[in-house]
């Protein structure tokens, strides 16, 4: 396998790499004992959420709007995005020197939409989705001859893309298994098209699995079907790949290299931001830690060295707060418990010095008289606490219902 009839061959990835290094940074590629514990052969994390403007999207956006003729160019562009699209196609269109207009939601992330601003760019608001920026974006393309970026489905997007597969054979030759966060799937129809070609050509097999949010995920039915189909997005923390149909050109690439599809539930990927945060260090956005909730919840196989994609880390400082709160409780370190008591002096006092006994920290207290079901005699106690895991929770309970009284888990 050495080109596809749609997509690009190797040898136009490998030159767009030049063009692509203009304006994108090698990205490191760090190590994680933790995750190769966890999988059980070693784990290299590709950081893309370093990479200028906060995402791999600079590359695929760079390369399209370099290979626009001084016609277009003189035109304008304009994209449509909910963030990192959008940063890039404005990173882009200012170093090449060409007008750039972003239509984005009214709700955008307030750092993505002055990120956005920063680099130049005409900021139209519009809507409460991506769905009406992308309409806005079409008659503005089609009102004023402005060229219209697309964030997924062109060739020059996907050339772009595909110059992260070989940076990744660059820095981890032996790679054995490549697990790529997928939305409408212009970043794992690059590296895919790359890893296999240039595996294929070596005598080698690479595994390439892409990995989406179960609320948005579009990939699957589509694989099944053998066509593009339409989902209906549920909310989702992983608002970056929240794409309701996969692209045509990007479907027909993913079905050619990629070997699988994987999804994790939101669970899954709270808890792969609260590892990087911890472990690495690294502050990634919830669609860019995908590939690290899959490996958590045991859907990459331990075929050798496995390098996962971090493919973003633009995250509002407000949503990762919400964020880091929902992986610990999915981690078992937050326990909420309602406990009913006799409405008398030293309850919870009593309560207080057996969480103290079991070294549980207090987060918040909530004491009633008036609850629903509530006999005279009754308060009930709503109590949140840290705990340090699975087992260090189940001491907390046992202890409390070792001292008579009923713990509820909230």
């Amino acid at each position: 396998m050495t080109e596809t009839a749609s997509g690009p061959t190797l040898a136009e990835i490998e030159a767009a790499r030049d063009v692509v290094a203009r304006v994108a940074q090698g990205t490191p590629m760090e190590s994680s004992r933790y995750l190769q514990e966890v999988l059980g052969s070693p784990v290299l994390l590709k950081c893309e959420n370093l990479q200028r403007t906060g995402s791999y999207k600079i590359r695929g956006a760079y390369y399209r709007l370099s290979r626009l003729t001084a016609e277009e160019r003189a035109r304008g562009v304009v994209a449509a995005s909910a963030g990192n699209h959008a940063q890039g196609v404005a990173f882009a269109a200012r170093e090449l020197g060409i007008k750039a207009t972003i239509f984005m939601p009214l709700g955008v992330a307030l750092p993505k939409l002055q990120a956005t601003r920063s680099y130049g760019a005409d900021v139209q608001l519009r809507g409460h989705t991506v769905t009406e920026p992308l309409l806005a974006a079409a008659e503005f393309a089609a009102e004023t001859g402005a060229v219209l970026i697309p964030p997924f489905d062109h060739i020059d997007v996907v050339t772009g893309q595909g110059t992260l597969g070989l940076e990744i054979l660059d820095q981890v030759p032996d790679v054995a298994t490549v697990v790529v966060p997928i939305g409408g799937g212009g970043l794992i129809s690059g590296v895919a098209s790359a890893v296999k070609q240039r595996a294929a050509a070596e005598g080698r097999s690479i595994r390439v699995i892409g990995v989406q949010a179960e609320h948005a995920a579009a990939y699957p039915p589509s694989l099944a079907a053998g066509t593009a189909v339409d989902i209906t997005i549920e909310p989702t923390i992983a608002d970056g790949i929240a794409v309701a149909r996969p692209g045509l050109l990007n479907f027909e690439l993913v079905r050619e290299y990629v070997d699988e599809v994987v999804t994790v539930s939101e669970d899954d990927i709270a808890r792969a931001l609260l590892v990087l945060l911890e472990r690495a260090k690294l502050v990634v956005e919830p669609a860019g830690a995908v590939s690290v909730a899959a490996i958590l919840a045991g859907d990459v196989p331990a075929l050798g060295p496995t390098v996962a994609i971090l493919s973003g880390g633009n995250i509002d400082p407000l949503l990762m707060q919400r964020v880091i709160s929902h992986g610990l409780a999915a981690s078992d370190r937050y326990l909420t418990l309602k406990i009913m008591l006799p409405d008398r002096p030293g309850q919870l006092a009593r309560i207080s010095e057996l969480l103290a006994e079991a070294r549980a920290n207090v987060n918040e207290v909530l004491h009633t008289r008036h609850g629903t079901g509530l006999q005279l005699t009754e308060v009930e106690l709503d109590i949140s606490v840290e705990t340090r895991g699975p087992e260090h929770r189940q001491q907390v309970v046992d202890l409390l219902r070792g001292a008579g009284y009923d713990p509820q888990f909230g």
